[in-house]
Formats: C-alpha cells, structure tokens, sequence
C-alpha cells in the first residue's frame, strides 16, 4: 500500500484528511456538505455508542424518538432559540413533486400550510411533547435520551468534525426543581467527561461556557474541551441547564406537592459523530490512524505468512487456534487469512486503519509456537510465546490504551499556558497554539475583540475556580480569575 497520507507537520489540515480517508472512516457524498460514513467509521462510532447508551442507562435515562421534522411556529416559541439555530435550518414548503419536460419538479398545488424544519436540535418538539406527557409530581423527573441525525445548514465543512447532517445523541430531562436540574447538567458533563478520557484515551478540560458561546435558549452551558495535536481545541461534548424558559414557552406544568402549580425545570445535553474526528486528531500519527482499544472495532488482527501450499495448510490452522483462544477471552479479533493481498500489503493496511495489535505468524512461528506482536501506538515489534498469549493480551491492551491517554495528557500539559499580557498571549497562540488561561474583565465586547484579533475563543469558565485576582489583558478591568482561550475548530 503506498503511502498517501500528508505528514503532519507540512499539512495538519490535509493530514487529517488523508488519514480519515485512507482509514476508510468517511467519504464526501453527492450532497455538498454532507458525508457517508463508510464500515471502519460506522463501526467506531457504534462502539462510542454502545459505551455512552450503557452509561445513560447507568444514570437513569431511556431512549425514545421523536420527529424529523418540527412546526416552524415551535421555533418562534422561545426567542433566543430562533435566534440562536435561524441560519442553520433546512426548511421544507412542499409535499411532492410531479413530472416536467425535464424530469421532475415541485408541484406548485402542494405548499404546505406550514413550513416544517428538518430538526437542527429537538428541544422545541420534545417539549412540545412533554406538556401532555406531565401533570404532577409524580410524573417527573423524565429521563429521555434520543439517538438521531440532525441537520445545521454549514456552508464551511469538514469530514466528521463540521457537516451539515451528523449524527448524535441529544438528551432532554425535566425536573421539578431548579437544584435537581442543574445536579443533572453537572452529572451528564461528567459522563462525557469520563467517556472521554476513560474511553477515548482523550484528556478533556471541563467549564462553563461564556454568555455568548452557550447554547441558544440555555441559562448554562457547561462543556468537555480537548486539545488536538496541533494545538487547537475541540468541543466534545456539552450539557446545558435550561432553567425554565422551554418550559415557558410550550407551557409545560405540573402540580407540585403543596398543590401549587409551577413550570418544569430542563436540561439537555448532547455528543455527536465529532466525537470520531475528535479521536483521530487525538492519537493517530503519519502512518495513518491509532485507535484506543478500547473503542477499537477491531482490537487485534491475526495475519498468517506462506510461500507454498504445505505452508499455508499449517499457517491457517495455527492461525485460527490463536484466533479461537483470543475470541474466547472476549478480545476483539479477526483473521485476515484473504489470499489475494501479500502479509505486506496487509500490515500497511491494519496500520493505516489503526488495529492496536497485529499477530504475525509464519512456518517458522508454527515450528517455535511463537507469534511476532506488533504494537499499533509504538510501532515496536517482538517475538513471543503462543502459550498463554490469550491471557497476556487483555493486559496489553489495557497498557495501550493507559499510555494513549497519558501521552495525549503530557501534550496537553506542555501546551497549557499562562499569559500575563495581551501580548504575550498573542505570541503563545501565534507560536504554538494550545490553551491558554488569561484575565477577562467577563464583558462581551472584550471577549469579541480577542475572538476579531486573535481568532481565539473563551473554551470555558473554570467550574470552581481558585480566587486568584487580576487585571484583564486587553482592558486593564479587575477580573477574578483567568479563563481558558485557545483557537478552536
């Protein structure tokens, strides 16, 4: 296979590309803007799916389904809303279409009464949905989860980090306190966060959003910030208190124990497919992709050697007894015994795609009862023992992923700085990117100012953050505590 993939240091935009293309995780599709996720792709993020339906489950949370397409007047319930998602939504006015000279066109006689939006997020639906599904106390608090596509008109994309259809899962409770609430945004923000860094081997800084980076119609939106190999950051995850006001809006009630009528309390929160480029930008290298074992679709590859028919007779079947040893301890593993590609071809092909084992065997290993075991992350290869590989692999497997985690930490930790001046924070960001914690006197027009000069963004509010007074970089103003910056996709 030769190589194809962009080195990281000429082109990290383009390498990232190359990588997602040549791991055959996603493909552009005719639709501009859109991407079809291809099998490698699907699989991981299956596996992230899998491990974050298991761990709402664990907190409480069912799944349920709710329309694609929502009431445009919804949209105009609650202002902030409307305001926050207008210029991402894909409208739709028309019912069918009928034949032309040319083909087919849009039947004039079948505008609809209303508009309906394909959803950009479900808030509006849902809890259009809950004012008939609460009336008392007892009926909260409601627990729902919802796998789904959702559609935000971008006009600038990238392959699993920004596309106009992604896929994601949005959860929306109601409660009937304020405290209950917000316990729920804080305990969803810790899922993620260790999804993140327990899963994903991605280490993540964990805050509050800005007033002008929250979530259209929230109150608080408290979010999951990972670094990428260039230094920038990536939004992984966020969870929002909405207080009252979609409650508000769609009128939604119950009867509480004194007997007094009061509106519902909301939170919602949300992980998408970002999570899959997110992962990529984290630990994959020049060769292409390096996947966590534990999300791995594929943990280990078995690849069996031969010159000659006798060879391949033993090769397979000492192939598949290791194969057999490895699924029955639960390991994800295959055997790529396909006689049409050379051990070369597929070695570059398990590397490229990111397989954290590879299994080696040939004529000679059969006659030693060894295997060569080659490590994904480190490249490093070594002739071992076949007896008892099959309980020595999960432990190995555990190694990698322990070591994918503290490698991306230590990179984090080197690019993490403190600016004490405007200036110095500009030479940080022009010179190596990464985080960077400075003083902001909290206002919108400072924080629009940086964002317009510098092209970095407020990442987050520390949560409970250390009194440690100062001045504001740009304007000199009293500012309690610095608060994380950095240039962000």
């Amino acid at each position: 296979m030769a190589k194809k993939i962009t080195e990281r240091a000429k082109d990290y935009s383009q390498w990232y590309l190359d990588v997602v293309r040549e791991a055959q995780l996603a493909s552009h599709s005719p639709v501009r803007g859109c991407m079809v996720i291809k099998p490698n792709g699907y699989a991981l993020w299956e596996n992230i799916q899998r491990q974050l339906d298991t761990m709402f489950k664990e907190t409480g949370h069912k799944n349920a389904y709710f329309p694609l397409f929502i009431p445009k007047s919804f949209l105009s319930k609650e202002a902030q809303h409307v305001e926050g998602f207008a210029k991402e939504c894909a409208v739709v006015t028309h019912s069918r279409l009928i034949n032309s000279g040319d083909g087919v066109a849009v039947d004039p006689d079948s505008k609809l009464e209303e508009e309906l939006i394909v959803r950009p997020t479900s808030e509006t639906i849902i809890w259009d949905t809950y004012r008939d599904w609460i009336q008392s106390y007892r009926d909260l608090p409601i627990l729902i989860n919802q796998w789904a596509n959702v559609v935000r008109w971008e006009m600038r994309t990238r392959l699993f980090l920004r596309t106009m259809e992604f896929l994601w899962q949005e959860g929306h409770t109601a409660h009937a306190t304020e405290a209950e609430a917000r316990e729920e945004a804080h305990r969803m923000l810790e899922v993620y966060r260790s999804f993140a860094e327990d899963y994903m081997a991605m280490p993540v800084e964990t805050g509050l959003k800005s007033p002008a980076e929250r979530f259209a119609g929230a109150l608080d939106t408290y979010c999951i910030e990972a670094m990428m190999q260039d230094g920038k950051a990536l939004q992984a995850g966020t969870s929002h208190f909405l207080g009252q006001n979609f409650a508000k809006a769609f009128d939604v009630k119950f009867q509480d124990r004194d007997g007094m009528e009061k509106y519902v309390w909301a939170t919602s929160w949300g992980v998408s497919t970002r999570l899959v480029g997110g992962l990529v930008m984290t630990h994959s290298d020049d060769n292409g992709l390096i996947l966590p074992p534990r999300l791995a679709p594929t943990q280990v590859v078995v690849v069996p050697i031969w010159r000659n028919d006798e060879e391949q007779a033993r090769v397979l079947e000492y192939g598949a007894s290791i194969l057999k040893s490895l699924k029955d301890e639960g390991i994800r593993a295959v055997f790529d015994d396909r006689d049409q590609y050379k051990p070369g071809w597929k070695f570059a092909q398990h590397e490229v795609e990111g397989t954290p084992l590879r299994i080696a065997v040939g004529p000679r290993d059969v006659e030693k009862n060894n295997v060569e075991l080659a490590r994904r992350d480190t490249l490093k290869k070594e002739i071992v023992s076949r007896d008892g590989i099959e309980k020595q692999l999960p432990g190995l497997l555990e190694t990698i992923q322990a070591d994918l985690l503290e490698a991306a930490r230590e990179r984090t930790r080197k690019q993490t700085r403190n600016a004490a001046s405007y200036e110095e924070f500009r030479e940080i960001l022009d010179a190596e990117g990464g985080f960077v914690y400075a003083h902001w006197d909290g206002t919108a027009e400072t924080e629009e100012i940086i964002k317009n000069d510098t092209k970095a963004t407020i990442r987050c509010l520390p949560l409970n953050p250390e009194k440690n007074p100062g001045k504001c970089m740009v304007t000199g103003k009293d500012s309690p505590y610095p608060v994380l910056f950095a240039r962000a996709y």
